[in-house]
């Protein structure tokens, strides 16, 4: 009869721990909104730690890719159009024309002909 209840303890008390760590696991679920919908799910450390949004400054014009700049088209102060080429970025043996997304005025270049650039990089900055 004691191992019986020997066995009846163990259940017991596996049967607590199973409920704890669930207790703990409900814990962990936070609400994501994505849109007009919320989730309740567990959100990962890599997730909680990344990089806020920002939105894309037309203002700047960037590189997309890695790359070397091949030809800067135009000079600080000069005024372009929406289209207009305004760097040339050389990148996996390609020549990649960056046009302008707005009008404006060239306020920064950021680079020279012949540096190399990281994706993300701010070449020219319009006023």
């Amino acid at each position: 009869m004691s191992a019986w209840y020997d066995r009846a303890l163990k259940l017991k008390s596996s049967i607590k721990n199973s409920i704890r760590e669930m207790e703990n696991k409900i814990d962990e679920y936070r609400v994501l909104k994505v849109d007009f919908t919320e989730y309740k799910t567990r959100l990962s450390k890599k997730f909680l730690n990344r990089k806020p949004y920002q939105p894309i400054n037309l203002r700047h014009i960037t590189s997309f890719i890695p790359g070397t700049i091949t030809d800067i088209i135009v000079k600080e102060g000069q005024n372009i159009y929406e289209g207009d080429v305004v760097v040339i970025l050389d990148a996996m043996k390609m020549k990649n024309r960056l046009k302008s997304h707005i009008s404006g005025r060239v306020k920064k270049i950021n680079v020279n002909k012949g540096d190399r650039v990281a994706k993300g990089t701010v070449l020219v900055e319009i006023e």
